[in-house]
């Protein structure tokens, strides 16, 4: 099925960075006019201008990616590194959809989708400040998805884990003999998804074929972390 975007307007936040590039490719092939937008959205009136300038917006995708912080013992965690993913994760998730709702409500349509991890699902040692911005994504997708379901806005997110990209798997990484047996031995599917497998979950999410979900938070980890 062809053009699947045909008409909608989406904005893509962090556009050249994790699952950015993939989902403003493909979702362009669709027919969507795609807003790409990158630069720094933590806080909230970075976030409100954005949307201002983007005008209307039929799909937010929210791609708020960063390093996952590992290493550090909860014991270690100073408040700085406590409070850096959720100033990246968590505070823009709530602006940008704070600010994009309005006009979805009185549209009575609108989807937002969110790239998240499945390290909210899993439990992982020295991770827990990126795992609990994680976490609270997750929260507030649940809640504030059935919240608008009634308006028929969708609100949705992806849980991914072990999904190519160049920041988390470069690709010295990935001729690593270590690291290839690693991803067969955690990764049930035995192997990384590709950023167009999941930019497609994207896609589905964002087309009028999703009208049914809502407030979910869907593992998109090769069976790693399951609900």
């Amino acid at each position: 099925m062809a053009n699947r975007l045909l008409g909608k307007r989406v904005l893509v936040t962090q556009a050249s960075d994790y699952m950015g590039p993939a989902t403003v490719e493909l979702f362009e092939a669709e027919g969507a006019s795609v807003i790409a937008a990158n630069g720094p959205l933590e806080n909230a009136e970075a976030c409100r201008e954005l949307v201002t300038r983007a005008g209307r917006v039929d799909v937010l995708i929210a791609n708020l990616a960063a390093p996952n912080y590992s290493g550090t013992a909860v014991t270690e965690l100073d408040d700085t590194a406590w409070h850096r993913p959720f100033a990246r994760l968590v505070d823009p998730l709530h602006f940008l959809t704070q600010a994009v709702l309005p006009q979805m409500i009185e549209r009575r349509q609108g989807k937002i989708v969110v790239y998240g991890s499945a390290t909210a699902l899993r439990g992982l040692k020295t991770l827990s400040a990126y795992s609990a911005a994680r976490a609270a994504q997750v929260g507030y997708v649940q809640s504030v998805g059935v919240e608008v379901a009634p308006h028929n806005v969708q609100l949705n997110l992806i849980a991914q884990n072990y999904v190519e990209n160049r920041e988390y798997y470069p690709p010295e990484l990935m001729h690593k003999e270590s690291f290839v047996a690693s991803l067969k031995r955690q990764v049930p599917a035995g192997r990384l998804g590709t950023a167009r497998e999941d930019a497609a979950f994207a896609l589905f999410l964002a087309s009028d074929e999703s009208g049914f979900f809502a407030g979910q938070a869907f593992p998109f980890a090769g069976g790693w972390a399951q609900r």
